[in-house]
């Protein structure tokens, strides 16, 4: 499993297109037969500081993931968006132990 955590911060002018179009990009993501997860979280402290959470089957699954259309236009559409590039870092999974804990 390879699970990526990406940080964003998020120019308080682009807030609402930078939703709707991440929101799009997850409900296309979550579609892809090697993903498991794909979360996308706002800080509560501060509104233009997301997080997405990317769990997915293989390191083949997340390639094709980034070949996707609705990735290709999301990255697009969203870098003029962002105050600073993101930041991802891929973890490693301790819990849960095995693919089929994960749906």
């Amino acid at each position: 499993m390879i699970v990526t955590i990406v940080d964003i911060h998020v120019k308080s002018a682009f807030l609402e297109e930078f939703i709707k179009a991440t929101s799009r990009n997850h409900r296309n993501s979550v579609r892809e037969p090697g993903n498991l997860r794909f979360d996308f979280l706002q800080d509560e402290s501060d509104p233009c500081h997301f997080y997405l959470y990317e769990a997915y089957e293989s390191d083949e699954a997340v390639m094709e993931h980034k070949c996707t259309e609705h990735y290709k236009l999301w990255k697009e559409s969203v870098e003029p968006f962002m105050d600073r590039p993101r930041v991802g870092t891929r973890t490693k999974v301790i819990e849960p132990n095995g693919i089929e804990n994960w749906k």
